[in-house]
């Protein structure tokens, strides 16, 4: 039952996994064990253990990443067709797959929230808080975000030659950082939408799409065996201090 922060929100609110098998740039990275557990389960547990969400369903095409969901508690109602599961498959049309599918063989929810199986550090209070601003502003959308690493005005593109003549903006030339605004990009970790506002748009932004901003250490997106170390270490140091608050040797 919804209470509190979260009551203007439906009750059906339904998070989708999207997981397909076959990941280039870290092989079967969905069902990599990471601290003692598949990837895809620290999806599916923070899920679970949201105030709003009422079900996980996955959507994959692969059986041991199928079996790794439900065995962490996601439903697995269909199988997601092989053409969704390709590399050049949008993420608009696997949201569209899901939608369709609870529309015509379950119940299609009023809101959907994409938890990528790649951010393993994000938990359900980031869920909640999400969500809890999806109440608050009325919004159309929540889309997550952290902190840019590096300012924009720091960046550019380079010629084939390597010349960086023009590669800075003036104003950027005597910057200090700590004068720089900060600026904030997408971190991939949640997307809470209205089902109807993404059927007429086939996006998550619009005018009433809000940011929830997360931290950086939150935000890690397992792409590469590098990422996926960071990861390993962020949740080893987390478990360490964890021990040591509760006096566990």
């Amino acid at each position: 039952m919804i209470a509190g922060d979260y009551l203007s929100l439906p009750e059906n609110i339904v998070a989708l996994v999207p997981a397909r098998g076959g990941s280039k740039g870290l092989p079967r990275k969905n069902v990599l064990p990471l601290n003692g557990k598949p990837m895809i389960a620290w999806a599916v547990e923070g899920a679970l253990k949201s105030a709003c969400i009422q079900r996980v369903v996955v959507s994959t095409d692969d059986d041991e990443i199928m079996d790794a969901a439900v065995a962490a508690g996601a439903e697995a109602p269909f199988r997601r067709p092989d053409e969704l599961a390709t590399d050049t498959a949008t993420a608009r049309d696997v949201i569209l797959h899901f939608l369709d599918w609870m529309r015509d063989y379950d119940v299609e929810p009023e809101v959907f929230v994409i938890l990528q199986p790649t951010s393993p550090m994000r938990d359900h209070e980031d869920i909640d808080r999400c969500l809890q601003k999806m109440s608050q502003h009325d919004a159309q959308a929540v889309v997550s975000v952290c902190e840019a690493e590096h300012h924009p005005w720091l960046m550019n593109e380079l010629p084939d030659d390597g010349n960086m003549g023009g590669f800075l903006r003036e104003s950027a030339m005597d910057a200090r950082r700590q004068d720089l605004r900060p600026q904030y990009r997408l971190n991939g970790a949640v997307y809470a939408c209205r089902s109807d506002f993404f059927r007429s748009t086939g996006s998550f932004y619009g005018l009433r799409t809000y940011a929830c901003v997360m931290s950086r250490e939150r935000s890690v997106d397992v792409d590469d065996r590098m990422d996926f170390r960071f990861a390993e270490l962020l949740m080893r140091d987390a478990r360490e201090r964890s021990g040591q608050e509760t006096g566990e040797a």
